[in-house]
C-alpha cells in the first residue's frame, strides 16, 4: 500500500520534469522556463523520495536501555 505513493508522486514529477516543458509557449525566456521545470521536478521529487525512504526504512531504530529488553524477555513471552 505505501507503494502507491511511490508510483503516484514519480508520476506527477515525471509528467511535470518530462511532458509539461514540451507545451511551454515559444518566446525568448522558454528554454529557461523549461530548465526550471526539469530541475524543479528533479529536486523535488529527490528531496521527497529520500524523506519517503528514510521514514520506510530508518538507519536508526529505538535505543533501548537493558533494564527494557529485560522487560520485554519476560512480559513478551
Amino acid at each position: 500500500m505505501a507503494y502507491w505513493a511511490l508510483l503516484g508522486f514519480t508520476l506527477f514529477w515525471a509528467v511535470v520534469g518530462g511532458v509539461v516543458p514540451w507545451f511551454i509557449p515559444k518566446g525568448p525566456n522558454r528554454g529557461i522556463i523549461q530548465t526550471m521545470l526539469v530541475e524543479t521536478a528533479v529536486c523535488c521529487y529527490l528531496f521527497w523520495l529520500c524523506t519517503w525512504l528514510m521514514q520506510l526504512h530508518p538507519l536508526i531504530g529505538p535505543q533501548l536501555t537493558t533494564d527494557t529488553l529485560k522487560i520485554m524477555k519476560e512480559e513478551w513471552k
